[in-house]
Formats: C-alpha cells, sequence, structure tokens
C-alpha cells in the first residue's frame, strides 16, 4: 500500500506553505500530495485559500515523482470542459502524474457567499453525472462528439492538443454508497473518505458488483482511502492531542480516522490493506509542521517500502 499526504487548501494554504510541504513530501518518500479545493470553511473564520489549479501547476513543474491532484474538485466550480484542458495540460506538464479527483460539490457556505450554484441534491447528481460524461469523452475520444444535456451541451467538441498519455489524467471518484454506480461507470479510481476497514471492505465488494455489471475488470478501478490523521511520537504527546479534540482513541477510530503513534499507525493502515486499500491519503492539518511530518515519514514509510 502506498501512503500518501492530504491538505485542506481552505485552512490557511499559501504559497510558503503549498511549496514547503510539497517538498517536505517529495523528499521524505511519501506516494503523492493532494489537496481539498474550497474557497472557505464551513463556518468562519476565513483563512488562506491558495486557488486549486494555479497551486497544481506549480507542484507539477517542481515535484518529479510524487502522484497529485484534487481531492476533489466539484463540478460546480467549473465548467468541464474548462477542467478537462486545465487537468489535461496539468498532467503533461508532469510527466503523466495527475490524478483528477471531480466531486458534485457540497458546502454550502462558498456556495452561497460566491455566487456559485449548488443545486438541490437530486439536480446536483444529474450535473456531476453529466459533468464526468463530458470531462471523460474530452480525455478520451479523439473525435469531434455531440453532448446534449439538461446542464451541458457541447457541438463537435475535441480537446486539442491532446492528452500526452492515452485518455489523460486518471479520473477519481470519492465517497461513499451513493457514488458508487458513477465509480463503476467513469472512474479509474474510486476514494472513500473516513471508513473503518469493516465499512470499506463492505463498499469495496459493492464495487466489485456493480463493475462486473459494467463489464469492467475489478483491477480497472484503484481503491483508495481518504482520512484523518492524528499522529504524535510519543505516548505523552498522542494523549495531548486527545485531550486537545476532547475525544478517546476509541471513539475516533470508530470514525475511520487514524490515531496513534509510529507503531500505532502503522497497525491500523495494514489493516487497510488487508481489505483492500491500495493507497491511503493522511490529513495533515498542521501545514506548518514539517518536523511532524518528518518524524511520521521515519515512523511509518518503511514498513510500506516497495
Amino acid at each position: 500500500m502506498d501512503i500518501a499526504i492530504m491538505v485542506e487548501g481552505q485552512i490557511g494554504l499559501n504559497w510558503p506553505r503549498w511549496q514547503g510541504i510539497a517538498r517536505a513530501v517529495e523528499d521524505l518518500g511519501f506516494a503523492g500530495l493532494y489537496r481539498s479545493d474550497h474557497v472557505t470553511n464551513p463556518q468562519p473564520p476565513d483563512q488562506d485559500s491558495l486557488e486549486l489549479w494555479t497551486s497544481l501547476t506549480w507542484l507539477a513543474s517542481h515535484t518529479k515523482r510524487i502522484e497529485f491532484g484534487p481531492m476533489v474538485s466539484p463540478v460546480s466550480f467549473r465548467h468541464p470542459v474548462t477542467t478537462a484542458r486545465i487537468a489535461s495540460a496539468v498532467d503533461d506538464l508532469s510527466g503523466g502524474r495527475l490524478r483528477l479527483g471531480l466531486g458534485a460539490g457540497w458546502q454550502e457556505r462558498e456556495h452561497t457567499n460566491y455566487s456559485y450554484d449548488l443545486l438541490p441534491l437530486p439536480q446536483r447528481l444529474e450535473r456531476y453525472a453529466e459533468g464526468l460524461e463530458v470531462t471523460t469523452r474530452l480525455l478520451k475520444s479523439d473525435e469531434p462528439f455531440t453532448f446534449a444535456g439538461a446542464y451541458y451541451t457541447l457541438h463537435d467538441a475535441i480537446l486539442l492538443p491532446r492528452p500526452g498519455r492515452a485518455g489523460g489524467p486518471a479520473i477519481v471518484i470519492g465517497g461513499k454508497r451513493g457514488v458508487l454506480r458513477l465509480a463503476a461507470r467513469y472512474a479509474d479510481e474510486w476514494n472513500v473518505p473516513f471508513a473503518t476497514p469493516q465499512a470499506f471492505s463492505s463498499l469495496n465488494k459493492r464495487l466489485d458488483e456493480l463493475l462486473e455489471e459494467h463489464g469492467r475488470t475489478l483491477g480497472s478501478v484503484r481503491r483508495t482511502l481518504m482520512t484523518n490523521l492524528v499522529f504524535a511520537r510519543d505516548q505523552a504527546g498522542l494523549e495531548a492531542r486527545l485531550r486537545e479534540r476532547g475525544r478517546s482513541v476509541e471513539d475516533l477510530q470508530a470514525g475511520g480516522i487514524v490515531v496513534g503513534t509510529g507503531d500505532g499507525v502503522v497497525e491500523q493502515l495494514k489493516q487497510l490493506a488487508e481489505v483492500g486499500v491500495q493507497t491511503t491519503m493522511l490529513q495533515w492539518i498542521d501545514l506548518d509542521d514539517l518536523d511532524g511530518l518528518a518524524a511520521l515519514a521515519e515512523a511509518v514509510l518503511p514498513h510500506f517500502a516497495a
């Protein structure tokens, strides 16, 4: 199993922090760096929020090894044609390391504050499905195509230049049971947030069933998980972090959060690997704690070396 890092782009992410954490993730040996695509927090106060595609363009040209991408970018923010064009270019710039995470959108505050149209949930999911269709067809089709939907209409559309790798960047669909049918149809990677090993295993089996219904091989979709991390170098540090949260280890783990010192984190990650998780993305909330990130790498990565 690969171990990657995920950061929340709306909680103070600026250029110094992004550049620092990107270099650290690359140098320390993590498999990838992913970030959210939000303008604001769900609740104030607002903090620095570095624009997604600008930050990923910098990352593409200033790292050599790590995979990266949005986890995930709402179709409510950008027209899918715009997203496909940008994503293809950034993937080419990186030498084929982008993984394109797309979502329906969910956070009401940022949509209200900045006039993005969130839509009621049924219509939101319909628009999401259309956005996935448009994006994937642009990336994969070598011939112009026409598309007529309720939300998007294209005439003789083609993406030029064609993506450097066949089909363009991998499409990542994140979510639990409500998106599994879309993942079975469109995804190159399915990512589930905050799931225990038992919950992941159940969802994973359902995805297998849906892939068979669509005539796709089980190995055609990479299985990944994103979750929060509560990590400390020693037990005293861990207990201090637990007091800050006001929650027990058992309570956090029941919500799918990875908690512990190095040995505890390794054990929980191995449990995820056993149920089919191929990459775990660990949320790193303190963007300035690069020493802590180095300690995590030292404690965990040797146990998952290829």
